[in-house]
Parts: C-alpha cells; sequence; structure tokens
C-alpha cells in the first residue's frame, strides 16, 4: 500500500468515527430538526393554501353584495357586508364598511351613512388615503344634509395642495359655500380648480359650469381665470 493510499484510507477511518460520534451524541436532535422543518414548510404551505382561501370566500361575498345593490336589494347586500365586515380578510372588511355606507345613502338614510363614513374616517387602523375617500365622501353627503361648517370640517383637511383629493374636496367646499349663499368664497373654490392642469376633467367641468352659475347670478365678482 503507497503512503497516500494510507493516509486516505487513515482519513476516511477517522471521518467515519466522527461520524458514529456526532450521530450517537446528536442524532435524536438532528432528527428532531428535520421533522420540524418538514412540520413548518408543510405549515405555511397549508397557511398558504387557507389565505387563498378565505380570500377567495371573502371575494365572492363582495361580488354577491355589489350584485344585491345593484338589484336594488340594499337589504341583502347590507347582511352580506355586515358578515363581510366580520368575517373578511386582508381589505374585504374595510371595502365592505365603505360600501355598506354607500348602500345607506342609496337608500336614502344620509344620517347613517355619513356616521359610517366618519367611522372610517376616525379609525387609525385603516389606511390613510381610505380614511381620506371616507372624509371625502361624508363631505359630499352632508353638501345637501348639513352645514357648511360640517362640510368643511371633512373636505378642508383634504384641500391641501398635496393632496390626492383635493379637487373633490374643493368641490365640495364650493358647493357648500354656494348652498350657504357665499357666492364669493365659492367661485374662489372653482376658479381654484379651473386653473389647475391637473384637475380631473369631470370635476374641471363642474367647476367651469358653477363659475358660470355664478356669474350669471351676479351674486359675486367676476374673476377670469389663468
Amino acid at each position: 500500500m503507497s503512503d497516500d493510499s494510507f493516509v486516505k484510507e487513515v482519513d476516511d477511518e477517522l471521518r467515519t468515527d466522527q461520524f458514529k460520534s456526532i450521530w450517537e451524541r446528536y442524532g435524536v436532535v438532528l432528527a428532531g430538526a428535520a421533522v420540524a422543518v418538514v412540520l413548518a414548510t408543510a405549515g405555511f404551505e397549508g397557511y398558504k393554501y387557507w389565505q387563498a382561501s378565505q380570500a377567495s370566500k371573502s371575494g365572492d361575498l363582495f361580488l354577491a353584495a355589489l350584485t344585491q345593490a345593484k338589484d336594488q336589494k340594499q337589504d341583502e347586500a347590507l347582511k352580506s357586508l355586515s358578515e363581510l365586515e366580520k368575517t373578511g380578510t386582508g381589505s374585504y372588511p374595510v371595502l365592505a364598511r365603505m360600501r355598506s355606507a354607500t348602500v345607506l345613502a342609496s337608500k336614502g338614510d344620509a344620517k347613517a351613512a355619513i356616521a359610517a363614513f366618519d367611522a372610517v374616517a376616525a379609525d387609525t387602523t385603516v389606511d390613510l388615503i381610505v380614511r381620506d375617500m371616507a372624509s371625502l365622501r361624508a363631505a359630499l353627503l352632508l353638501v345637501d344634509n348639513g352645514t357648511y361648517e360640517d362640510v368643511a370640517k371633512r373636505a378642508e383637511p383634504l384641500a391641501f395642495d398635496t393632496n390626492a383629493l383635493r379637487h373633490s374636496a374643493r368641490e365640495a367646499l364650493g358647493l357648500a359655500s354656494w348652498k350657504a349663499g357665499k357666492a364669493t368664497e365659492a367661485q374662489a373654490f372653482f376658479q381654484s380648480i379651473a386653473n389647475a392642469n391637473n384637475a380631473p376633467r369631470n370635476i374641471s367641468d363642474r367647476a367651469t359650469l358653477m363659475l358660470n352659475v355664478i356669474a350669471a347670478s351676479g351674486t359675486a365678482p367676476t374673476k377670469s381665470g389663468s
């Protein structure tokens, strides 16, 4: 036997002895760790399947509620949405709250709808953009169902230049001002929308229409847009 072969055989024997020693000392631990990895993987895959199943169930219930509302079955829609608020996963519970408020408004129950939107707006666990949207929806309902101060309380915090909902907020403030007999203030709100290059077309068109109405009424000084 050559020196190299002898060294290799001795080395192999040492490794075998080391493995046996390690297995005798830690075999149970290693086997347990392997089982734990398998169980953890199976549990994770099972959880992902459960999540997907729950999301699918929530989505189906939300679509059913939308269909019920579209078919003028408001009471059934509210019942489905209430269930979704309690059992839904992900974003579905807050979507259900927003849709419930919309259904209440369509039923003519503005007071309950405003209260529902206000509740979402005050819920700090809800994403800020959704809370802002809830405040805006309440403000728009209050144009016909409240005072200028009611509208301003909800819309003014959204009317600053960097808020994504500023044009809609200013529209609500303009309408509330016009209704309250504050023609000059209303004109200023609608003019700010008309002057904005990035205002949505439908909002800009309504602002221009209101500016024409105000000008025709003669209740505010004429202002030229630029």
